[in-house]
């Protein structure tokens, strides 16, 4: 089954929504208020990064900002292996979406303890567990993943590794970052080695000095909400443009500008994907072709970048050279309305039900906004923040890879590293294995040749 989360509550997609990255509640604008706001888009242009980025993330007029009750804590672990199978699940979800009256719960929540357990496992069989034990996780949510894999460490590993480490949540909402600190206290014990740290994690002054240490990053559901950017073609052939965002008159829907490519960020991601690699290796009489194909039958390209994952790879490896990473998100969506290459879901929620839109430009902070996740492309843009393809450019140089990286499916990760027994029900139905099709995880560890 593929997952897609802007759904009602009792359907599987709901399992793994985002979590928010902003202070609910704290900031209120009414959602009729924030359907017509025009605050997203200012008197100026600009970028579609900074567009989604406000849509999303906008202290007033946001996305996330106006979500109340938004993740949900469970009192207590699903206990699986007494439910008889997919109808009695689906029917214990509905229940608790009722109860607790939340948006959402994360597939940590759901799964808990044994989908931390599993990343804990992961962390434990690869880290190098003679020197103390440093872990990040950026966007912690409500603590529960960090208090479970705390747990698992403290069970499973020998003292001397639970009582040297350190775990820190770095984590851009207050009132998250309260819940997380509860969360975690549950276990006393796991206080003194936790703490978190209110703050963007794509902003490279809030990281401090460059820690030369191993340690390990943890992003689950980071990824899809991350903004993107927008490149525009005429044709086939015509060079690519990237798009603005600007105020229309008399009108309540922004519209797109095109202009000559200048941003650098866009640049370098262009350059990791490197798009025009294959228009270049081509022979002059296949492009001139083209050419003429182009004007007869012109076709519009459309391509989205990851511009944030590039932007927030670029800070980690910046300050954190020696880090392991995990990530987890959607390799895939399905039902996009939107054009274009790694084109995302924009989707809001009315009266319990949920439509999509087909235009981001829709989206003025009543909408999510979550894209597809690349894995190959995530790997090559891990590998150019470390420095490793620019190094290719030389062909002299034969320095290996200092990125050793693995991608795989959320079920192939958890039977590998987790328990699948403790999330089947009676009839062998396994919701963490049979449910998550369309997600993966990504493993990168540095190589010998990081210095």
């Amino acid at each position: 089954m593929m997952l897609r989360r802007a759904l009602h509550a009792q359907r599987l997609p709901l399992l793994f929504h985002n979590r928010p990255r902003v202070k609910p509640c704290e900031l209120w604008a009414s959602p009729f208020e924030a359907l017509f706001s025009t605050h997203v888009v200012g008197d100026k242009p600009i970028l579609v990064r900074d567009f989604i980025h406000s849509a999303l993330y906008d202290p007033k007029h946001g996305y996330f900002s106006q979500r109340s009750k938004s993740v949900g804590v469970l009192q207590g672990a699903i206990k699986f292996n007494q439910l008889e199978g997919r109808k009695a699940y689906m029917k214990y979800l509905e229940k608790i979406y009722k109860e607790s009256d939340v948006s959402w719960f994360t597939p940590v929540e759901i799964f808990k303890p044994w989908y931390a357990h599993g990343i804990a496992e992961a962390i434990m069989r690869t880290a190098n567990l003679s020197v103390p034990l440093r872990i990040y996780e950026i966007g912690g949510g409500s603590g529960t993943c960090a208090k479970g894999i705390m747990d698992y460490i403290m069970l499973n590993a020998p003292p001397r590794v639970y009582n040297n480490m350190t775990y820190i949540s770095v984590e851009v909402s207050p009132s998250l970052a309260e819940i997380q600190r509860e969360t975690v206290g549950e276990v006393r014990s796991h206080l003194s080695k936790f703490r978190v740290e209110c703050r963007d994690a794509t902003d490279q002054s809030g990281w401090g000095d460059v820690e030369h240490q191993p340690c390990w990053v943890i992003m689950l559901e980071v990824l899809d909400n991350l903004p993107h950017d927008l490149i525009y073609s005429e044709n086939q052939v015509s060079p690519w443009m990237e798009v603005w965002v600007e105020k229309q008159q008399d009108r309540e829907t922004p519209s797109e500008l095109y202009k000559p490519l200048q941003d650098s960020l866009i640049k370098r991601c262009l350059e990791i994907i490197d798009l025009d690699k294959k228009h270049d290796s081509q022979s002059s009489a296949i492009l001139k072709a083209k050419g003429v194909w182009s004007k007869i039958f012109p076709k519009p390209r459309r391509c989205w970048l990851p511009t944030g994952c590039l932007k927030l790879l670029e800070v980690l490896h910046g300050v954190l050279p020696k880090m392991s990473l995990i990530a987890s998100d959607f390799s895939y969506l399905p039902d996009v309305k939107i054009l274009g290459e790694r084109a995302p879901l924009v989707s809001t929620k009315k009266d319990g039900s949920s439509s999509d839109y087909n235009s981001y430009l829709d989206a003025r902070g009543d909408a999510d906004i979550f894209f597809p996740t690349e894995f190959w492309l995530l790997e090559r843009i891990d590998h150019y923040c470390s420095g490793w393809l620019q190094i290719q450019k030389d062909k002299s140089s034969k320095e290996g890879k200092k990125r050793r990286a693995i991608t795989l499916d959320t079920s192939s990760f958890m039977e590998e590293f987790g328990l699948p027994s403790k999330t089947r029900t009676k009839d062998g139905y396994n919701p963490l294995l049979d449910d998550f099709k369309n997600t993966k995880f990504y493993l990168s560890v540095p190589t010998h040749n990081t210095q």
